[in-house]
Parts: C-alpha cells; structure tokens; sequence
C-alpha cells in the first residue's frame, strides 16, 4: 500500500488512520462547543424605565382606575345621565343605554364611569385617528353606532336597497309556548333556535335568568303579510319600525330582558329602555351573545338578530 500526502506530507497507512482520527475528536469537541453555545439561555433583556400612563401602556392587563385617567372618568360620569343628543333622531337624555354596547366594542369591561373604561376609549380613539382623551362624545358615537350596523348582515343586505323575501315555510321552527313570553308561539329559523336555545341555557348556568320571563321569546318570525299589517297606519320607516324588518328574515328574535314598571317590554320609551339595560339579562347578552351568533340593535335593547345564515 502506497503513501498519503496531506498538505504535502508524506504519510504512512498507519499514520493516516491515527490522523482521520484525531480529525473526528476535533471536529466532536467542536459541535459540542456549538451547541452549548446555541442552547445558553438568551441574556434577559434590562428592565425598560418606568414610563407615564399613556393610551399604549393602558393595554396591559385591565384595571378600572388608572389615576391618569380619572378626569376623563369624571366628565363620562357626568354626561351618562345629563348629555343632551339625538343618536337615532330622537332626543335623549344621557348615553347609558348604549354604554354597555360601546364597552364591548371598545374592549372594555368596566363600568362607563371609570377611569379603566376612559382608558379604553383612549385606546378606541386612537386606533381611529382621533384625539385620545378617554371623553365619550356623540360624533364619535356615530362612528360606533354604523360600525355596530354593519356587523348585521341584514343591514349589508339593505344598504343595497334590497329586501330579502321571506325564508320557506320548511326553514322554519316554532318554539315551544314554554320559550314564548305569555305562551305566545314564536318561529324562527331552525338553526336560529338552535343557537337561542343554546344560549339560553348557558345564560341559566352562569345566573344571568333572574326572572321567571327572562329570556323568553317575544316575537320572531313575522311574514310580508303580517309587516305590511303593522305599516298599516302610515307609521313604518321610523327608528322603531320598518316596512322592511329583519323579523321577515326568521332571523330575528326581540327577547325578553326585563322591562319598566308597567311598561311593555318593546316599548322605545326611554325609561323602559334604560330599564332593560340595567338587568343581568341584558348585560350578559351584551357580553357573551356574539359567541352564539346574535348581535344586537342598540336602539332596541330586546332585539337580536342572528348572523348564522344569510338573509
């Protein structure tokens, strides 16, 4: 057997086997060198300096008063119950009855009076360009207010000029006259009442039913027939009622969520609407409703419409 040459050094048989040796136990000392290298544990960074409350340091984990926002808590408390406005072209008086609708949407689960709510709508108002000062103000509830539209696929549907027909006859299913308010026989969409019922039982588990009628169905279904009916008196089109409603769709149920006293549960009346807003039945659907598929038509706190299906 001839001789090996490495880098132009003759080498012996024997020799070359002890070399390739010695080369493998480098190169073995080596990656174990690499890889306790990659695997030391990355230097922790250094603590940044404390920084002032501000609308980003406000994301962290919520609490409802962080002092830097406790004036803009203070003038939100004041307007809840006096702002004078007409958010759906009817004076009112105050915006509590939309305060829980715009804490959802604003990701806040504080009452509307805290400095942890004002934070929050900091945070909204700068994720819209405006000025982050935590103070709710109507114009910037108009913003809100077609946000909260749009999410309803029937309101995409007509901002097109177009109302859908009614659903066949074979989609629909009565609920039982246990689920009706008053024993009244309320269809809906077989998966609609599928979702309702779901929900309603989950609300029973985490003790939102406080009443014997909470939660039970006071209208749904309503056929063109039974619309046109209703616009008889010339006075559909309003902020209350329409001459195309999402009852036709067998989508929407109005759900009984408390009432005030003597007041029909559907009346638009403000008392009877600010009545509603204040029960754990209405809160908890606020909360939780659009994991089942039901949103909401703030001017009607009982109205909810399931987006499950299309028009």
């Amino acid at each position: 057997m001839g001789r090996a040459f490495v880098r132009g050094v003759s080498l012996k048989p024997s020799d070359v086997g002890r070399f390739l040796l010695a080369l493998l136990a480098v190169a073995a000392i080596g990656l174990v060198v690499v890889v306790r290298v990659t695997h030391r544990p990355a230097a922790r960074p250094p603590a940044s300096p404390a920084q002032p409350p501000s609308v980003a340091s406000a994301s962290a984990p919520q609490a409802c008063d962080p002092p830097a926002w406790r004036a803009a808590a203070q003038a939100n408390a004041r307007s809840l119950a006096t702002l004078a406005w007409s958010p759906f072209g009817r004076a009112e008086s105050g915006w509590r009855i939309y305060a829980a609708a715009v804490g959802r949407l604003i990701g806040s689960t504080c009452p509307p009076d805290t400095a942890g709510f004002a934070a929050a709508y900091g945070r909204w108002q700068q994720g819209q360009t405006l000025a982050p000062d935590g103070v709710f103000k109507p114009e910037e509830f108009e913003r809100m207010k077609n946000r909260m539209a749009l999410e309803r696929p029937f309101v995409q549907f007509t901002s097109k000029g177009l109302c859908p027909g009614p659903p066949p006859p074979q989609a629909l299913e009565a609920a039982t006259a246990a689920e009706g308010y008053g024993g009244k026989v309320v269809s809906l969409r077989r998966g609609a009442l599928a979702a309702y019922r779901r929900m309603v039982a989950d609300a029973r588990a985490d003790g939102a039913v406080a009443g014997a009628d909470d939660f039970k169905l006071i209208s749904g279904y309503r056929g063109p027939e039974e619309e046109a009916a209703r616009c008889a008196d010339g006075g559909c089109n309003t902020v209350s009622k329409a001459s195309c409603s999402a009852h036709r769709t067998g989508l929407a149920a109005d759900i009984f969520l408390g009432r005030a006293a003597g007041s029909d549960p559907v009346s638009t009346d403000e008392a009877n609407r600010k009545a509603i807003v204040a029960t754990p039945a209405y809160r908890w659907l606020v909360t939780h409703a659009d994991r089942y598929g039901f949103l909401n038509y703030p001017f009607e706190p009982w109205h909810w419409e399931w987006t499950g299906e299309p028009p």
